[in-house]
């Protein structure tokens, strides 16, 4: 894998029809995986370690945002501890718990996540994929 450039997601965007409540949120729950705003438009603001890679805006068509059965964001965590803040956090900021963090198993041993609603109703997930349990790195 080429550790300069591990990523196949450039950004994805999601929507929200009230973006104060929706960035009151982010700020909270992205903080604890060491992400902030990183660029705002007017109608957006993007999060991210470095760049910007999960934008949160108004719909540009003006019709009322929506979100995606079957959709889901996943953040990486660098620590079990990670994925429990931010679940935490999301729960305090207004977010529904939708799956404690936990392991989970069917993902692969090392696969650590914990899911949340936001409040526009977007499932999120903060994940950790522990390479200690990865048997699969010795093959």
């Amino acid at each position: 894998m080429d550790n300069d450039f591990p990523s196949l997601m450039s950004h994805v965007s999601i929507g929200t029809d009230d973006l104060e409540r929706a960035t009151r949120f982010y700020d909270a729950v992205l903080a604890t995986l060491g992400c902030k705003r990183v660029m705002e438009h007017p109608g957006a603001v993007a999060y991210g370690r470095l760049y910007p890679e999960f934008w949160v805006q108004i719909p540009l068509d003006g019709a009322p945002a929506t979100r995606g059965n079957g959709t889901h964001f996943g953040f990486l965590a660098r620590s079990r501890a990670e994925v429990d803040a931010f679940h935490r956090a999301a729960l305090v900021a207004g977010g529904v718990d939708d799956g404690a963090p936990g392991s989970r198993p069917h993902y692969g041993a090392p696969y650590y996540g914990g899911f949340v609603r936001d409040p526009d109703g977007h499932k999120i997930e903060a994940c950790f994929w522990d390479a200690a349990l990865d048997e699969s790195a010795d093959a």
